[in-house]
């Protein structure tokens, strides 16, 4: 653990370094990297000892739905991770991200499978913990990543987790309203655009916002859920601003729903004086930053969030103790430091 921490070290510093002599651009991607290798050592230390790696174990991952470009890239970090690794994974997924019985039907399939282990994010609290249980029953070791299961519920019907991966979705909202009340005028009035009713991140992100809009005297007017849809995303935002043409900022809980508010706006002659931010720090929400459609989102890097994922996989596949609970840093991208960010992924 402590030569591979090293070598973290070692490339961080030589990113920073190669950077002074570089172009603007080659200075702040060398400045993302290096960011990434501080993320990537800070979950490695919370995850401890290392397993060992090209072990060809197959592994199992379930993300939420294909149809959103973070759990795109999310399926392309898994698979990138593992053959770092020297190990397989497979990536399955909804068809839809309201799809819960299509997701847990899935999960009850990969159950039966010869996985080592696997990495799951449940679409709501509930939908997988059958899946979950019947994983149990056939000794294949289960992480949650990201939004998490009801745990009190799945222990009821004997089931279990071996671990967890996430952010704290609170934060994320409280980030992401922090950093708008500094570019709002004081006090001021904001709109929050929900994903799913009841979903882990989507009331962890609003209630964060809550609070900081709150702390600030920002009057939050209206919370609407859009089920991390696009047009439902538009069309709330289109109702949001007819409604309250004096409105300041628009918080979405994803970044798919941010675009969209973001269109909704613009086609209203509406956009230049509301401020939109989203989560996720997509590669659309970063063109759109740069463009000025959007104006900031919270962001995390999901190659480091799935290399870790594949770590803690692989000491539970090799009988290793780890940490229940894993948290990764965040960092806010806006149209200020947006540049920084091309490198960070």
């Amino acid at each position: 653990m402590r030569k591979y921490l090293k070598l973290l070290s070692v490339f961080a510093v030589g990113a920073v370094l190669s950077a002074c002599g570089g172009t603007g651009a080659e200075a702040a991607a060398a400045k993302a990297n290096a960011r990434v290798l501080e993320i990537e050592r800070t979950l490695m230390k919370q995850i401890g000892g290392m397993p060992k790696f090209n072990g060809g174990e197959k592994l199992g991952a379930l993300v939420i739905s294909l149809t959103n470009p973070y759990w795109v890239g999310m399926k392309e970090s898994y698979i990138a991770a593992a053959k770092e690794y020297g190990v397989g994974i497979e990536v399955m997924s909804a068809p839809t991200e309201g799809d819960k019985q299509s997701q847990l039907e899935t999960l009850q399939g990969m159950a039966l499978k010869n996985y080592k282990a696997i990495v799951l994010s449940p679409i709501e609290p509930y939908n997988l913990l059958p899946g979950i249980v019947q994983c149990n029953k056939n000794k294949i070791p289960v992480i949650n990543l990201g939004p998490g299961v009801n745990v009190e519920s799945l222990k009821e019907m004997g089931g279990h987790l071996d671990g967890r991966l996430t952010v704290d979705f609170a934060q994320q909202g409280e980030m992401a309203a922090k950093d708008m009340v500094k570019r709002m005028k004081s006090g001021g009035k904001a709109a929050i655009i929900q994903g799913i009713p009841g979903a882990a991140q989507s009331e962890g992100r609003t209630a964060g916002a809550k609070k900081a809009f709150a702390a600030a005297g920002v009057k939050v007017v209206s919370v609407q859920p859009a089920n991390w849809d696009s047009t439902a995303a538009y069309n709330a935002a289109a109702d949001l601003i007819q409604a309250n043409p004096d409105l300041n900022a628009i918080f979405c809980c994803n970044d798919v729903m941010a675009l969209a508010a973001s269109r909704a706006l613009i086609d209203a002659k509406a956009k230049k004086n509301v401020l939109i931010y989203g989560v996720d720090g997509t590669e659309e929400a970063k063109t759109a930053i740069k463009e000025g459609r959007m104006d900031g989102t919270i962001t995390y890097p999901s190659s480091v969030y799935a290399k870790a994922a594949v770590v803690m996989l692989l000491k539970l596949a090799q009988g290793m103790e780890m940490n229940q609970t894993v948290f990764c840093p965040l960092d806010v991208i806006n149209s200020g430091n947006v540049a920084q960010f091309d490198g960070y992924r």
